[in-house]
């Protein structure tokens, strides 16, 4: 127990794996980091919010408002060795709820994330085995999801299959293995797309919107975006990053290590940028295939209608596009699903083998039901919203899902890690854990400043936008 602040350490880190080194650990949690949301969201409101003017205030949010959380949450995991509720826990016993909060995010976001796995796994498959006119097709996507048929569900199953084997490797063998192998070629695949779509006519005046910036559309609703796609990007305020701080070795520099992590998570963003941008000016002439399509309709139906006009490469671009995307979206819920046996694990006291058996059923079930909303159910009542969240007779379980973790219990878990270490546990204890091994960390002023005055006012103006948004008032 640290006399001064009050918290108790672990500093040996007991039976607990942990990374084999710094690198292990940047890599694992860069690839959390980069998932959907960099590859479909990121382009969408950066063609939105004026191109280069977006990107500038991203990356400034990202150097001190996120480096300033996932400090926070990295320095609370390797401090304790422990997953988010222990962590919590074992600093003030009263807040506990923040951890069981944190906790219960990743349990609501990985089965729909599988869902979505499953989409890209199919679409991955289509373009190695069906003409990419065919995919491009209007209701190729819609068919797929609410056809009455094994097929969706064998997807997602796979793709969920696949995560679960790879986290029952464990820490390292697992989770840092495949992230060292996956992240290396994600990066490299995201290049030869990025150089392909840029030497297609007509892309130099996506590259030219994309970079130059638009400063008219600087507004408030514009920053809010930009920290909202942060903030979900960085995979902040739903346990992976105070679970892969248990298991970050105390000889590893911590600040040096959260940098990285914000330098790979940025370049894959921008690349997404670059990716989808300037194809969609080489097809359209304009960007408004991507300024006015956020989400699923980007990503499966106006991309697919891009690659086709691509000729002889079409079937190429969107098979590369799509294994792209898969692994993106594998390495997001390898890391999802840690956290959720991480806390299983510290929760119950009983063995990885047995958390993952739990975390597996449940997961396995939950997507089911996700996916039944798009297809099964839909007959049922065609008319019927759940909690007035979604559309009529579809959507319901999934937008649901993502409403209640992403914008509503996410931002309060950050805000309340603010509140936690800025004004609780104070910056120092935090900044004590950085400070081992003779490291000296060189934006401690930074850190402390932002978690104590700036990232908690960022915190409720996202959740402030978000709920707007889901209301109707705003569209971000």
């Amino acid at each position: 127990m640290n006399e001064e602040t009050g918290v108790s350490t672990n500093t040996t880190g007991g039976g607990r794996s942990l990374f084999s080194g710094k690198m292990g650990f940047v890599l694992s949690a860069a690839a959390s980091a980069i998932g959907l949301g960099n590859l479909w969201r990121f382009p969408y409101l950066a063609a939105k919010y004026g191109g280069g003017a977006f990107l500038i205030v991203y990356l400034l949010l990202v150097a001190t408002f996120g480096f300033a959380l996932m400090m926070a949450e990295v320095g609370l995991g390797r401090k304790t060795r422990l997953s988010t509720i222990g962590a919590y826990k074992s600093i003030r016993k009263k807040w506990a709820f923040v951890g069981v909060l944190a906790s219960a995010v990743p349990f609501l976001i990985t089965p729909y994330y599988a869902v979505i796995g499953g989409w890209v796994t199919k679409y991955t498959v289509s373009y190695f085995t069906t003409p990419a006119d065919q995919i491009a097709q209007s209701g190729y996507f819609t068919s797929f999801i609410t056809e009455v048929s094994p097929e969706t569900f064998v997807y997602t199953f796979i793709f969920l299959a696949i995560c679960i084997a790879v986290v029952a490797f464990g820490v390292k063998s697992g989770v840092e293995k495949s992230s060292k192998i996956l992240m290396p070629v994600l990066i490299g695949m995201s290049v030869v797309i990025t150089v392909v779509g840029c030497m297609q006519p007509g892309a130099a005046e996506g590259i030219a919107y994309f970079l130059i910036p638009d400063f008219s559309k600087i507004s408030v609703e514009m920053v809010v975006a930009a920290m909202g796609q942060m903030f979900f990007s960085l995979s902040l305020a739903m346990g992976i990053m105070v679970t892969y701080g248990s298991y970050l070795r105390k000889e590893d520099n911590l600040e040096k290590s959260v940098r990285n992590i914000e330098v790979f998570d940025s370049l894959i963003a921008i690349l997404a940028g670059f990716m989808i941008i300037p194809a969609c000016f080489a097809v359209t002439g304009s960007g408004a295939g991507v300024a006015e399509n956020a989400g699923p309709s980007l990503m499966f139906v106006v991309l697919p209608q891009i690659f086709s006009q691509f000729g002889p490469a079409a079937n190429f671009m969107g098979a590369a596009f799509f294994l792209l995307v898969l692994f993106a979206a594998a390495t997001s819920s390898i890391s999802l699903l840690e956290a959720c046996i991480s806390i299983v694990s510290d929760g119950l006291k009983c063995s990885r083998g047995k958390s993952i058996v739990i975390c597996s059923i449940f997961m396995f079930v939950v997507a089911t039901v996700v996916n039944m909303g798009y297809n099964v159910w839909i007959g049922v009542d065609p008319e019927f919203v759940l909690f007035g969240i979604g559309q009529q007779g579809d959507h319901q379980i999934l937008d649901f899902l993502d409403f209640l973790s992403n914008t509503i219990m996410m931002p309060i878990v950050a805000l309340l890690t603010c509140i936690f270490v800025g004004w609780i546990i104070k910056p120092k204890a935090v900044i004590e854990e950085v400070e081992q091994e003779g490291v000296t960390m060189k934006a401690k002023k930074l850190f402390t400043v932002m978690i104590k005055y700036i990232a908690p006012v960022f915190t409720v103006a996202i959740l402030i936008g978000y709920v707007l948004m889901a209301v109707g008032a705003i569209n971000l």
